[in-house]
C-alpha cells in the first residue's frame, strides 16, 4: 500500500473516531467554521470604538440578518403609519468583522449580539434608553407607540406574547443549530444535522398546524397582524421562501403550505419589502 493511501486511511480514521471530552475544556485551537476567527469564550469590548448618533429619536445598530430584520420590519411598519416619534437612524454592525465587540456597542449590549437600539426621545430629560435582544426591542417599541401589540390583558395579548417567546426560544435551534451545522460548520456531520433538522421540521409543523386556521399568528383579521408575525416571519417565513441557508429543498418546505401562504402574504407588505433590504449607514 502506498504512503498516500496510508495517509488517506489515517485521516478517515481520525475523522470517524469518537470524541472523548477532556475533564476541563480549553480553547487550544481554532474550531473552524465561518465565524471561527472571532469566536471566543469571553465577553466584553475588544477595542475602542464610539458609535455614531444621528438626529432621529431612535438609533438602531444592526445588520440585515433574520434577527436584525425583525426590528427593521416593525420600524418600517411604524413609518408606513406615519407614527410620530418613530423615526430612526440605522447603522451597520458587521458581525463578520467583529464590530459587535467595539466598546460603544458593548456599552449598549453587553452580550455583543445584533440588534441593539437606543431611544433618545427624551434627550433633554435624562439618560437615553438602550435595549438589546430583538424580542425586547419589538415589545418596547410596540408598547411605546401602542401599535402591533394587544395592550389590554386578555387572550389576544397572551397569544401574542406566547408566540413572541416561542420564537425567541425556538430560533436558536434553527439558526445556531441547523443553520450552523448545515451551512457554516467546517465539514458536514450527520448527527447534528439530523438532530437539528428534525427539530426545525417539528417547529415548522407547529406553525403549519396553527396557521391552518389563522391568517396571522393572532387571528384572521388584518388588525391581528402584530409583532408575533414579524418576529417569526424573519426566521421561518424567510426559510420557507428559500431565503435562508439554501435549505428549502432539503427541508421540503413545500410540505408546510399554510406557513408558505402566511409567509408569502407578509412578504408582500411594503414595509417588509423595505425592511429586508434596509440601507444601513456605515460606522466609521
Amino acid at each position: 500500500m502506498s504512503q498516500d493511501n496510508n495517509h488517506s486511511n489515517n485521516s478517515t480514521d481520525e475523522q470517524n473516531a469518537a470524541y472523548t471530552p477532556p475533564k476541563v475544556w480549553v480553547q487550544d485551537k481554532d474550531n473552524g467554521g465561518k465565524f471561527a476567527n472571532i469566536n471566543r469564550p469571553t465577553a466584553g469590548a475588544r477595542y475602542e470604538q464610539a458609535l455614531p448618533v444621528g438626529d432621529a429619536p431612535l438609533q438602531l445598530y444592526s445588520l440585515n440578518t433574520p434577527n436584525g430584520v425583525k426590528v427593521n420590519i416593525l420600524l418600517e411598519e411604524l413609518a408606513e403609519l406615519g407614527v410620530k416619534g418613530a423615526q430612526y437612524d440605522a447603522y451597520k454592525i458587521d458581525i463578520s468583522e467583529g464590530m459587535q465587540f467595539g466598546s460603544g456597542f458593548v456599552d449598549i449590549n453587553p452580550n455583543s449580539k445584533i440588534p441593539a437600539l437606543v431611544d433618545h426621545s427624551n434627550r433633554e430629560a435624562g439618560e437615553p434608553v438602550a435595549i438589546f435582544e430583538s424580542g425586547a426591542i419589538l415589545m418596547y417599541l410596540a408598547e411605546k407607540f401602542g401599535k402591533f401589540i394587544p395592550l389590554s390583558l386578555g387572550k389576544a395579548r397572551a397569544d401574542c406574547l406566547s408566540w413572541v417567546m416561542w420564537q425567541m426560544g425556538s430560533a436558536p435551534f434553527l439558526g445556531g443549530g441547523f443553520g450552523h451545522f448545515y451551512a457554516y460548520a467546517p465539514k458536514p456531520l450527520e448527527y447534528p444535522i439530523n438532530r437539528y433538522t428534525m427539530e426545525v421540521k417539528r417547529q415548522l409543523d407547529v406553525l403549519d398546524k396553527h396557521l391552518k386556521d389563522h391568517k396571522y399568528m393572532g387571528g384572521n383579521d388584518d388588525a391581528d397582524y402584530n409583532i408575533a408575525d414579524m418576529i417569526i416571519w424573519a426566521w421561518y417565513g424567510q426559510l420557507v421562501l428559500g431565503k435562508l441557508y439554501d435549505a428549502a429543498e432539503f427541508l421540503q418546505v413545500n410540505e408546510y403550505k399554510h406557513v408558505k401562504r402566511w409567509a408569502q402574504n407578509i412578504a408582500e407588505r411594503p414595509a417588509v419589502k423595505k425592511a429586508v433590504d434596509l440601507s444601513l449607514k456605515a460606522v466609521v
